[in-house]
């Protein structure tokens, strides 16, 4: 099968480099296009990008050109992974000039014909786009993934909300460093230290997870019909978000009965084999000290959410422990994988 050729905006930042990572010996897409801002445009990648990655950088990469953030140029497909100061009009920009874009960042997640989509909880909120398209006027169209901490908690709600429904979310995080960007915080911030506040991250996790759970019904997406209480939390951890996660339930059931629909839980990607989907999904650690992001960040490639310490709550009804990779699955693998999921419904032809 002849590749896709993608452009990433954004490049030169941690999630632009994950994308060129990422996309290294992909299947089905390859990189022939790199933007950045304009202190970056006219240098190539290998001069232009300070790569913080442990894998090298890819030879395929390190000598194209970094061009300026306009469209034009870029192939139908790009991955977005922009600051969101400047996000929401160059996105738009090259959506309305034909472009595919699929976005990490959070400018245009809760539009109501904007699709935000992890592809095992909600394929079918995809035909969006449609309405994007019919509404807006443009030629290509924005599909966006969620923010980094509602990855993990999305992907172990789902499940119970399928299977027994939801009626209250508490959720504490616990996120790494990595997920504030290079370069970050500064080193006396943080070590020794725990920040109790990520601008706009609680909002955004509490928002962000009614509408992925929602309901998709006449061309608009209904939001969940549950609470979600979010307390976000800055951690010295390299890469990795810990969450802390209580739930109640609309219908009777035991901890057999949530980790049996963790165990048993797949969806449209591991349907369709995408390739960059994980096997399994959900993996449901037995151990009482796990998941702990030292041993389990990497599972299934850094892209499956890990659950364990599944036990009763006496103030809500169950409480674990999910843990998910914050720059992979929720960043430039969750975009990945939602591109492989158009690619394979037919939303890239």
């Amino acid at each position: 099968m002849r590749k896709i050729e993608v452009g990433i905006l954004g490049a030169t930042g941690m999630v632009g480099q994950r994308f060129v990572s990422l996309l290294e010996h992909h299947p089905w897409f390859e990189v022939a296009w790199l933007a950045a801002s304009e202190r970056s445009a006219g240098r190539t990648y290998a001069e232009a990008c300070n790569w913080r990655l442990r894998e090298p950088l890819p030879k395929t990469a390190r000598e194209l050109p970094v061009e300026e953030c306009k469209p034009g140029k870029a192939p139908q497909l790009v991955f977005a992974s922009l600051d969101s100061k400047v996000a929401g009009e160059v996105e738009k920009e090259f959506a309305h000039a034909g472009h595919v874009v699929v976005s990490n960042s959070s400018n245009h997640r809760m539009d109501p014909d904007v699709p935000l989509l992890i592809p095992e909880v909600n394929p079918e909120h995809l035909a969006l786009v449609r309405v994007q398209k019919h509404e807006r006027k443009w030629k290509g169209m924005i599909v966006t993934n969620p923010n980094c901490t509602t990855v993990g908690l999305v992907m172990s709600l789902a499940p119970l909300e399928k299977t027994f429904g939801l009626e209250k979310v508490m959720m504490t995080s616990m996120q790494a460093v990595s997920g504030a960007g290079y370069p970050g915080l500064p080193v006396l911030d943080i070590i020794g230290n725990v920040i109790p506040f990520i601008g706009g991250e609680e909002e955004k996790v509490e928002r962000e997870t009614r509408k992925l759970l929602g309901k998709f019904v006449d061309g608009h997406v209904l939001m969940g019909d549950f609470a979600v209480s979010a307390h976000c939390n800055r951690v010295l951890v390299e890469d990795g978000h810990t969450e802390s996660i209580s739930v109640s339930l609309r219908t009777k059931a035991t901890v057999e009965d949530l980790i049996e629909a963790w165990r048993k839980f797949h969806a449209r990607p591991q349907e369709l084999h995408l390739p960059s989907a994980p096997k399994h999904p959900i993996i449901v650690r037995e151990e009482r000290d796990r998941p702990q992001p030292k041993f389990d960040v990497w599972t299934e490639n850094g892209m499956a959410t890990v659950v364990g310490r599944v036990r009763p709550c006496p103030v809500l009804q169950f409480k674990y422990t999910a843990l998910s990779h914050n720059t992979i699955r929720g960043a430039a693998g969750a975009a990945l994988l939602n591109a492989e999921l158009m690619k394979a419904e037919g939303y890239l032809d």
